[in-house]
């Protein structure tokens, strides 16, 4: 499983626009082959801040299926131009726990 972690920086006063758009988005990743799971989070102290949080099975799921996808490209249209700066994505896996 591959964590895919991004600090979502939308522009003051576009947070409600945002967040609408992100509802109508969030069907256009869940539908992925390889998707498992989806969080968005706001920021108390910083409004304007969004943490996404992507469960893929693996990071190509992510980097060449979705984003190869036309479904990105929709997701692009809705998403992207709400960003300033645009956003650092990275991808995590679980470090494995100590045998004792």
């Amino acid at each position: 499983m591959i964590l895919e972690h991004a600090i979502l920086p939308v522009r003051p006063g576009s947070e409600s626009d945002f967040e609408e758009a992100f509802r109508a988005a969030r069907p256009l990743i869940s539908r992925q082959p390889g998707f498992r799971s989806l969080s968005i989070s706001r920021s108390i102290e910083s409004p304007n801040l969004y943490l996404l949080l992507v469960e893929w099975d693996s990071i190509e799921a992510h980097t060449e299926g979705f984003r190869g996808s036309a479904d990105y490209e929709r997701w692009k249209g809705l998403l992207h131009h709400f960003y300033d700066p645009f956003p650092v994505v990275e991808h995590f896996t679980t470090v494995p726990k100590r045998a004792s």
